[in-house]
């Protein structure tokens, strides 16, 4: 591990730099223009850090005095569990499905629980569609699986609904027993989780009041599911803090890959690529991508500026996934509206290899694969993107991985929360908020029939009459 340490993860922004090529792309000079407003932006975040503002970076050692709390309570769960469900949404969901899949094989469900080393099998239900619920909790043997129930407010519809379907099934089958398969994370003091673990002795951890949802995967929220599926949640926290220290303490934009990507994002925004492709080369990068998606989205997407006047900014994420996308996507890409950046996520080794075997029997046209690892034809799809988009004058930069390991990955997150939290002081608005997201939830309590909301409700149906309906 000692050697996994030393490697930190990369960034290539060649692709978003002026070249022969590319004569309209970003030059030194610009970049160098961002290096004031940086500055100031760098003082702003350390004070807000200091100020308990920036908990995903400040807490981070708590977090690492916490693991090992953790760690033997997903041990327990471990010898008494088949199966470990996660009812949450949004960053309760996201951020733990992302870990998950980068980390754990990909079909981890599907292996014996031998090749889990006895770990239970991990289910996310990040959604309130009916059939899909039901579908899931007739498949599982409810007496042998454990219910983690993540709401910080305790108070998200979807998520208290799912828990009070789990709950009465759970009372069911288990009689007296019931509390035993529910463990709830969520806020120290106050909300509806707190009240019924206390007076229905669930187990409770604990998500910082200054973490909000898409920040807090290196929280309980992130930690407990990955310590449960076998993840080394140390390696997790220890390559998050290298990265937390390296952008904390390095000043200068070309050496600090948070204020880099930040500066790159800003500057082609302020050029009109409104639009932000986030296109892993690995499938275990798949739902890094839904991760980044709220963490942008959410973050950055706002009406008001702080002086609260009317600016309508952010940039929008795209989802996508190498190789899969080049052959659904990359045709837009190239020759669509030149209004993207693309950020590439690559592994420079992989865990495993295959040999695609050589047959001098085949005809040239797929002869010419024999001898190759599969590793290398992806990466040869990803390097010919990269050309095809240099070719068409597209901005392109790649994080690059190591290895696909906990330690890189806890690095991969730091420098993404970072890099948000950047952007937002560039864009100059509040980027741990989400008020828009906040008047749908109000606009669900009023339709469901919360009290206090009636007003709302009758508003809600009376701006949503349907008139136009073939």
């Amino acid at each position: 591990m000692e050697e996994r340490k030393k490697s930190l993860i990369q960034l290539d922004y060649t692709g978003m730099m002026r070249s022969e090529k590319n004569p309209k792309a970003i030059s030194e000079k610009d970049l160098c223009s961002f290096q004031p407003q940086m500055h100031i932006a760098r003082v702003a975040l350390l004070q807000k850090r200091a100020q308990g503002e920036l908990d995903f970076s400040a807490l981070l050692l708590e977090m690492k005095g916490q693991a090992q709390q953790i760690q033997e309570y997903a041990d327990y769960l471990s010898e008494h569990y088949e199966n470990f469900v996660l009812l949450g949404i949004g960053g309760s969901a996201l951020g733990p499905q992302a870990v998950h899949q980068a980390l754990r094989p990909y079909y981890y469900n599907e292996l014996s629980s031998e090749k889990r080393n006895h770990r239970p099998r991990f289910y996310v239900v990040d959604n309130i569609d009916p059939t899909r619920f039901k579908d899931l909790l007739e498949s599982l043997n409810l007496e042998k699986t454990m219910f983690n129930v993540i709401s910080k407010s305790g108070n998200t519809s979807e998520t208290m609904a799912q828990f009070l379907i789990v709950r009465q099934m759970l009372k069911e089958v288990c009689k007296d027993q019931f509390n035993e398969h529910i463990v709830v994370t969520t806020d120290q003091e106050k909300g509806n989780l707190v009240t019924l673990s206390e007076n229905e002795g669930y187990r409770r951890f604990v998500i910082p009041s200054g973490i909000g949802g898409r920040f807090s995967e290196l929280t309980p929220v992130g930690l407990l599911p990955a310590a449960v599926c076998g993840i080394n949640i140390f390696e997790l926290l220890d390559g998050a803090i290298a990265m937390d220290k390296k952008i904390r303490e390095q000043k200068d934009l070309f050496e600090n890959p948070a204020q880099l990507r930040a500066a790159l994002g800003c500057f082609s925004l302020k050029r009109g690529k409104a639009i932000s492709v986030f296109m892993p080369y690995a499938d275990g990068l798949k739902t890094m991508a839904d991760w980044y998606a709220q963490l942008w989205a959410e973050s950055l997407g706002k009406r008001y500026d702080r002086q609260e006047q009317e600016i309508w900014t952010g940039q929008t994420p795209i989802k996508a996934l190498g190789v899969t996308d080049q052959h659904s996507q990359v045709q837009l890409y190239t020759e669509g509206p030149n209004d993207k950046i693309f950020t590439f996520v690559t592994v420079r080794i992989f865990d495993e290899e295959i040999l695609i075997p050589k047959d001098d029997d085949l005809e040239q046209n797929i002869q010419f694969l024999g001898g190759h690892q599969l590793g290398d034809l992806l990466r040869a799809e990803h390097k010919a993107t990269e050309y095809a988009l240099s070719l068409a004058g597209r901005l392109h930069q790649n994080i690059i991985l190591p290895e696909l390991n906990a330690y890189t990955v806890g690095q991969l997150l730091l420098l993404l929360e970072w890099e948000t939290a950047y952007m937002g002081e560039l864009l100059n608005i509040n980027a741990f908020d989400q008020p828009g997201v906040e008047e749908g939830k109000i606009g669900t309590y009023a339709l469901m029939g919360r009290p206090g909301y009636e007003q709302r409700r009758s508003e809600i149906e009376e701006s949503i009459c349907k008139k136009y309906i073939i």
